[in-house]
């Protein structure tokens, strides 16, 4: 908080920070209050909880779907969320039924839940949840969800579009206080039952004929995952807009340090995600300074020589 275009010190941070959550001391210059406490304060707190959301949900689609690989944006999850904004930005929502009213954020959660929603209902085969198939489906329903906001997108004004693209490559700029009690209770509530789970995801990841031999109800625990999965990314995308590699590269991070079981992995892979986002988030409003990066465009460019060398490394990802 104490870095950006205008440097304030530490101490002058805390000051402030305690100033407003005990009620003590005195906060000092106002224009330095305002900028820790309504600027900086909430960005950091929403990239931390943004982070959290994305690395958990990351971990749980590749225990889910049984791939190294998967993601929200693998599950087309991310793309019905930026639809569903790009709509409002664009449109007002005046052709879909009064979906304005929503808001970007509103849109955006509402997008991807039924993106969610949609794949879970065409990844089933004969009543049960089949993994490969639910990829498949992700990939085909995000294929076409992003064949029609890029449609959506020509019928944008150049403010409209300049707005889309920061959005739909994801941002904290803009962070309010308001945003945080929802986004931070989810991720929170969602981060404990899935620790709760973790023997039961555990036993998934031995594969499904052992996982029911431990007395696992394998197709229902599928269900659960997958609309905790949809619940955390339709709620962190809605408030920080589309960011990828998080969920792909954190719980790598995390598996390599303390293994796989879900009950260490998901608090780790929690905060890991939470640290991660915020220094991606000072990079892309320091790197370029007055002007600020997308985070998208930054986690991108970390993420992707990360799987390259996973690759390189780990052979058994030939045979996953």
């Amino acid at each position: 908080m104490s870095i950006g275009a205008v440097g304030i010190p530490v101490s002058d941070v805390w000051r402030i920070l305690l100033h407003h959550v005990t009620g003590r001391g005195a906060a000092g210059d106002p224009a330095l209050d305002q900028i820790v406490w309504t600027f900086r304060a909430p960005r950091v707190a929403l990239a931390a909880v943004v982070g959290a959301g994305l690395a958990v949900a990351g971990a749980v689609l590749q225990t889910l779907v049984t791939n190294p690989l998967a993601d929200p944006v693998v599950l087309g999850f991310s793309y019905g969320a930026s639809l569903g904004a790009v709509l409002v930005i664009t449109l007002g929502g005046v052709a879909i039924g009064g979906l304005g009213g929503l808001g970007v954020s509103g849109a955006a959660f509402a997008g991807a839940l039924a993106a969610g929603a949609l794949v879970f209902a065409l990844g089933q085969r004969r009543g049960r949840l089949a993994p490969t198939r639910l990829v498949l489906a992700g990939v085909a329903v995000g294929y076409v969800l992003l064949s029609v906001t890029s449609f959506v997108q020509l019928l944008a004004t150049p403010t409209e579009l300049r707005t889309v693209m920061f959005w739909m490559l994801g941002s904290v700029a803009g962070a309010q206080w308001s945003q945080l009690p929802v986004a931070t209770g989810v991720v929170l509530a969602s981060t404990l039952v899935l620790t709760m789970l973790g023997r039961r995801l555990n036993a998934l990841l031995a594969g499904d004929e052992s996982a029911t031999a431990l007395g696992v109800d394998v197709n229902r625990l599928r269900a659960v995952l997958l609309v905790i999965s949809a619940l955390l990314t339709g709620t962190v995308i809605a408030v920080a807009g589309g960011v990828g590699f998080v969920g792909l590269m954190i719980p790598h991070l995390v598996r390599l340090t303390v293994g796989a079981d879900h009950r260490r992995l998901l608090p780790l892979t929690a905060l890991l995600g939470a640290v991660y986002l915020v220094l991606v988030d000072l990079l892309s409003r320091t790197v370029n300074r007055p002007n600020e990066l997308p985070l998208g465009i930054l986690t991108a460019l970390l993420g992707a020589p990360f799987f390259l060398w996973l690759l390189r490394r780990d052979k058994g990802l030939d045979t996953a």
